[in-house]
């Protein structure tokens, strides 16, 4: 599978406008993702903002609340689903439900799918277990890093390593400064690529935007872009 860096991408928009909901990372508030919802709205996307206690409540939860919300934005028609970090943990516990709705495709940025290194490092400090709060096992363990639904999955992941994880301790490998490459491995997944921007930086940039675009219309990053 390749997974070089890619560029900004053009051509991305759907054939008829997705509805497309974006979930946001622990520590932040839906709000933290209207700069990237602006930048896919321009690719043709109808964008909704699930915001979620992050560090208060069970995966579980979050999941179910999930699942109900996506009815109601988007009730003839599969959406779309993007989750930052955390966020992608909450839209693959939703979708791997029994009651879930269907998915048009799904985009993860920098999901620790497979535990993360920092995380772990974290709870491991004073007050560390406190700030990850519920989320806590899901940074030591991961979860549901298998795929087995119809709809097309895609990982960005980055290469940048600028986050809050490098405080903690030299991460080994490629990683975004929080999350490494290993783990946001998902096995199913039709594809991965690797972009030049640090965790939280995915938000905001429009390499990144393009990219999920990108997939999201036609089941495929550009590689080489």
């Amino acid at each position: 599978m390749p997974e070089p860096g890619g560029d900004g991408v053009s051509g991305a928009t759907p054939s008829a406008t997705r509805d497309l909901i974006l979930l946001h990372g622990l520590w932040m508030p839906g709000l933290a993702m209207a700069p990237l919802a602006a930048r896919l709205a321009g690719h043709g996307f109808r964008t909704h903002v699930f915001d979620y206690a992050s560090r208060a409540r069970p995966l579980e939860i979050h999941a179910e609340r999930l699942v109900r919300y996506a009815r109601e934005v988007a009730p003839h028609r599969p959406p779309c689903f993007l989750g930052h970090s955390l966020g992608g943990l909450v839209v693959l516990e939703a979708l791997a439900r029994a009651d879930a709705p269907a998915a048009a495709g799904v985009v993860l940025l920098g999901t620790p799918a497979r535990g993360c290194l920092a995380g772990r490092r974290l709870s491991g400090y004073p007050g560390g277990r406190w700030m990850l709060g519920e989320s806590a096992a899901l940074w030591r363990e991961g979860r549901a890093a298998r795929w087995d639904a119809r709809a097309p999955l895609g990982v960005i992941a980055g290469s940048l390593p600028l986050g809050l994880g490098r405080v903690l301790g030299r991460l080994p490998g490629v990683n975004d400064g929080v999350v490494r490459l290993e783990e946001t491995e998902v096995e199913g997944m039709r594809d991965r690529i690797v972009l030049p921007v640090g965790h939280a930086a995915m938000l905001v940039s429009a390499r990144v935007a393009a990219q999920a675009a990108q997939f999201l219309a036609h089941g495929r990053f550009a590689h080489g872009a």
